[in-house]
């Protein structure tokens, strides 16, 4: 879905009002939650604080809560919410791998994702791509103290590469929409798809990609699909770019390769240690030795490693279809519940 479903500007009747009590919202998300939910018959309830500390403000009424990305929710947390009533949590991601979905569904809490503009990662994507391949991050950093000299290598063009893309969903169509621009050759890889146009079993793919971009779910079956051996098969200069989950990439493993040379670069807005890292200020912390010996310590520390903070998603469009979307699915399992 690229926006927020019509339905949700149409006024609903009102003795059908639906409390959503939202955890973990920014400010903008708040602010957009609390303009939407009138117009739909929804009582938008704002936690003030995170799913742990702000558990005592549910309330009978609380059926349906949205939840955000940033806060995993545990057996422990569901047994909880089963106990206070909850009976439907949508998260405001297009990923579930930070819910215990598995235990939700033992207690009797059904769990749903969003749609948002898959061109919010896509854009994102190929931004990461022709960083790494244009050194930008060193070069910026140069010019940032007045070197204005040039890369010790020359960059390369996505017109001349093979792309491998992993995960042909949504997002991964998108990133492939964009290559085609470029006129890079495209291979792809989609267990859950087949007969896509450039499908290669993954030794092909990892063999002949330039770049391997990874836009697949994490399950138990992906989680580590590139390990050593997988990261062993690639080109001495491939990159790998990840905009989907940490955990699809045996980090350790990869900064291995990085830093012993045997791949050209890495592009990360996902990290396997991300939680607690991630949307947090630790500026102050950059000297630590337990900031420096995280992962993404010593990603930081290899100057052909470009790394965000998990933002990729981070657009107004999305904001929108994420908010829109996460109050609509509440709206539909009250609907079903009624019914």
């Amino acid at each position: 879905m690229a926006s927020v479903d019509p339905a949700l500007t149409r006024p609903r009747v009102a003795d059908v009002t639906l409390r959503v009590t939202a955890f973990g919202c920014d400010a903008d998300e708040a602010a957009l939650l609390r303009a939407l939910a009138p117009g739909l018959g929804v009582d938008a309830v704002i936690a003030s604080a995170s799913l742990d500390a702000a558990m005592n403000e549910l309330t009978p009424e609380d059926r349906c809560i949205s939840v955000s990305h940033h806060e995993s929710i545990t057996a422990h947390h569901l047994d909880a919410l089963s106990a206070a009533g909850v009976r439907y949590i949508s998260t405001r991601s297009i990923g579930t791998d930070h819910i215990d979905v598995v235990h939700a569904e033992r207690v009797g809490i059904e769990v749903g994702n969003v749609s948002y503009s898959p061109g919010s990662v896509a854009d994102y994507t190929l931004m990461l791509m022709l960083m790494t391949l244009r050194h930008a991050r060193s070069m910026i950093r140069r010019t940032h103290e007045h070197d204005y000299r040039l890369h010790e290598e020359r960059g390369r063009e996505l017109g001349d590469l093979t792309v491998g893309v992993v995960g042909t969903g949504r997002i991964g169509s998108a990133v492939i929409d964009r290559l085609r621009g470029f006129g890079s050759r495209i291979l792809t890889l989609d267990a859950r798809r087949t007969g896509a146009p450039g499908e290669v079993p993954l030794d092909e793919l990892l063999r002949v990609s330039d770049v391997i971009t990874l836009h697949a779910p994490l399950t138990a079956e992906t989680r580590h699909l590139l390990d050593a051996a997988s990261i062993a098969r690639m080109k001495a200069d491939a990159i790998i770019v990840n905009t989907a989950r940490g955990a699809l990439i045996d980090t350790v493993a990869l900064i291995e390769a990085l830093e012993e040379g045997r791949l050209g670069g890495a592009a990360l807005d996902v990290l396997e240690e991300e939680t607690g890292l991630f949307y947090a200020d630790h500026s102050g912390d950059h000297t630590s030795a337990p900031i420096e010996t995280t992962l993404a310590g010593r990603l930081r520390d290899l100057p052909n490693v470009v790394l965000s903070p998990h933002s990729a998603y981070f657009t107004d469009h999305a904001l929108r279809d994420m908010v829109g979307n996460s109050l609509n699915n509440c709206l539909e399992f009250d609907g079903r519940q009624r019914g």
